[in-house]
């Protein structure tokens, strides 16, 4: 057996474009995915102070308990998964739930006034927008830890393809992003919120459809542990299987409480990271070789410290849309941008960057030079920190209204390459050093902690507003607080990545060879 042939043992066999087949299918299916949530994410801020008319502490508060959710519930996901299901059923639920809840949002009922002036809106239509929230939530839950577990299976541990894999799965994200924020914005703040949310919901029924009928490329590689054991009889002449598809539902049901009361979601997350952590740590203790110890060890950390990116990432989502609502003239280039359509320029970047920082990786590998797993997520850390530090600086450069759009392209392209560093790497070393037996689980804890960064950038976000009340509309970005909170946020991500640094050593010998 030749060396290539040694370390692709345990890959799929049949290849595309050099690389597992399945990956394609995978690749479409996320592609539209995304292409559904991010979309959905690009109008989301907007729609919750411009229709609903929450103030921007509120909204941000919504908006983080939401994506905080949708990073939450893959650990339930994940665990049905490894137990029951398996990967390609749970991702099959997830697709049908996540159809439902994005045209469920295009529901968007009529306004209410008083004295000729928007107030309102019909409580009715407000609890069906929570619920449409819902459905994406568990959808996302069902689907998300697994397809990038699909992936992993895909490529055997020892593969040296693995990590470009993982870029190349992740460019098929951005692909759907970048042509649906500049989509859905469009016509979301064009044509209204319903049409915009509707294009999304069609753009996830695509998707499903890509991942059906693309099964058969996958080679059994993501069917449940133990079919036989879902023909079992759980209740009343209800099957596991079909038991658990109700647990789904009541999830939806949970999520569509937790959703209106945003400070218990925050409880929950923290609660859940720190049991999470609790339990790895136990496993590895009490299941695990050292080997196996070690490694899961290596992997809990840079998971925990993740968070930290997250909360400063998904501030594009919140913060910054409202920035570049209210603050920037959004001509670039001689192009103008509409306010929902500045997050594209993440997605772009990503499509441009991702597959030159692939090839970088295994240039860097066949030389010897390629950083070790740690090493790049505290390259992550130690550029998202700066670039807040001199995107701050920037924003107090500028006066009044129409700051720069240059200083909003800089930081969207700070936070890509830092992304690249971190994101596809980290789903990666989930796959690499989680044992086997658990590697659902981890995935999900791998979103948990995602989902705690990123609720905690609703906070940052309820934090910059200058006070205005509640379905008023008159809340605006206060300039100055939001200055002093970037500053801060960068010094903490900065501050990580060196500790990172200066860790990497011991967490590399822990790997254990694995890189």
């Amino acid at each position: 057996m030749s060396n290539i042939e040694n370390l692709r043992e345990g890959s799929q066999e049949r290849e595309l474009l050099g690389h597992p087949i399945g990956l394609s299918i995978l690749f479409l299916t996320e592609m539209w995915e995304r292409f559904s949530y991010y979309g959905m994410r690009a109008i989301l801020i907007l729609f919750l102070t411009k229709y609903y008319l929450f103030s921007t502490g509120k909204a941000s508060m919504i908006y983080g308990a939401y994506v905080g959710l949708v990073y939450m519930l893959p650990i339930i996901g994940g665990y049905i998964a490894d137990r029951y299901l398996g990967p390609r059923k749970a991702v099959t639920y997830g697709g049908i739930l996540l159809v439902l809840g994005h045209l469920a949002l295009a529901i968007e009922g009529p306004p209410a006034y008083m004295d000729g002036e928007m107030v309102a809106r019909d409580e009715v239509y407000q609890s069906l927008f929570f619920f449409s929230l819902a459905l994406i939530i568990t959808g996302v839950g069902f689907l998300k830890a697994n397809i990038s577990t699909i992936v992993g299976s895909l490529y055997g541990p020892r593969d040296p393809r693995r990590d470009g894999g993982f870029t190349i799965f992740y460019m098929g994200i951005n692909v759907g992003s970048v042509t649906s924020i500049a989509a859905v914005g469009y016509v979301g703040e064009t044509y209204g919120w319903n049409y915009g949310f509707g294009m999304a919901g069609i753009g996830m029924l695509l998707g499903l459809v890509v991942f059906l009928w693309g099964q058969k490329f996958l080679d059994g590689r993501a069917e449940p542990p133990n079919p036989s054991e879902l023909k079992e009889e759980a209740f009343a002449f209800i099957n596991k299987e079909h038991a658990i598809y109700l647990l789904g539902f009541a999830m939806v049901i949970v999520s569509w409480m937790l959703i209106q009361y945003q400070e218990v979601v925050g409880q929950v997350l923290g609660l859940s990271g720190i049991l999470m952590v609790g339990v790895l740590l136990a496993y590895g203790y009490m299941k695990c070789t050292p080997v196996e110890r070690d490694r899961l060890y290596v992997a809990t950390f840079l998971i925990v410290v993740q968070s930290i990116f997250w909360a400063m990432f998904e501030l594009q989502g919140g913060s910054l849309t409202l920035l570049a609502d209210q603050q920037f003239d959004l001509t670039f280039l001689g192009v103008t941008f509409l306010a929902s359509q500045v997050q594209f320029f993440n997605p772009l970047f990503i499509v441009v960057f991702a597959p030159i920082l692939a090839w970088f990786w295994v240039f860097l590998n066949r030389k010897g030079l390629e950083p070790s797993t740690p090493n790049k997520f505290g390259i992550s850390l130690a550029m998202m920190g700066l670039g807040f530090l001199i995107f701050s600086y920037g924003l107090g450069l500028d006066v009044g209204s129409n700051k720069n759009m240059l200083w909003m392209v800089f930081i969207y392209f700070t936070m890509t390459i830092a992304e690249l560093c971190l994101s596809p790497v980290g789903l990666s070393m989930v796959t690499k050093l989680s044992v086997p037996r658990i590697v659902g689980m981890v995935m999900g804890t791998f979103f948990l902690f995602i989902a705690m960064g990123s609720y905690v950038a609703g906070v940052i976000g309820s934090l910059s507003g200058t006070g205005g009340h509640e379905n008023k509309g008159s809340d605006m970005i206060d300039v100055a607080v939001t200055m002093d909170l970037f500053n801060f946020i960068g010094v903490i991500s900065l501050g990580a990545g060196i500790f990172i640094f200066i860790v990497s050593p011991i967490l590399k010998k822990r790997m254990h060879g694995i890189h």
